[in-house]
């Protein structure tokens, strides 16, 4: 698996907690079709800190929205925001690639113009 699907699966195991709330090494292991010790740390590290730092990242991103609120976004928004900010406090990849990768998986996985809203939010950030 390359980085960008590494990065989805690690977006969908975000987006089935926010659904789910189950334990969030089960998820990967279910996403990743993998024990969690073969993942790519960086991954599970992405994933990690962004459920633990759920409502941080949240608040950040409600403070950016402008005439909506982070409530009312869909869970795959949240799951694709939410990881952007991991990325952004984790420090391992360019803002620039962050941002790009974000984009491309509201392109695939969200309304046709969600990746503008995916795209100023995380440039704001």
């Amino acid at each position: 698996m390359n980085r960008h699907e590494l990065r989805e699966k690690a977006m969908i195991t975000v987006y089935q907690y926010l659904l789910v709330r189950r334990n969030v090494d089960e998820l990967m292991e279910d996403e990743f079709n993998m024990p969690v010790d073969q993942i790519d740390p960086y991954f599970v590290d992405i994933i990690n800190n962004t459920v633990s730092h759920e409502e941080e990242y949240a608040g950040y991103i409600n403070h950016v929205l402008e005439g909506w609120s982070y409530e009312r976004l869909g869970y795959i928004e949240k799951a694709i925001l939410l990881n952007g900010c991991s990325e952004f406090a984790l420090k391992q990849n360019a803002a620039s690639v962050i941002i790009d990768e974000s984009v491309e998986m509201a392109k695939k996985y969200c309304d046709e113009d969600t990746y503008k809203l995916i795209n100023s939010v995380l440039d704001i950030i």
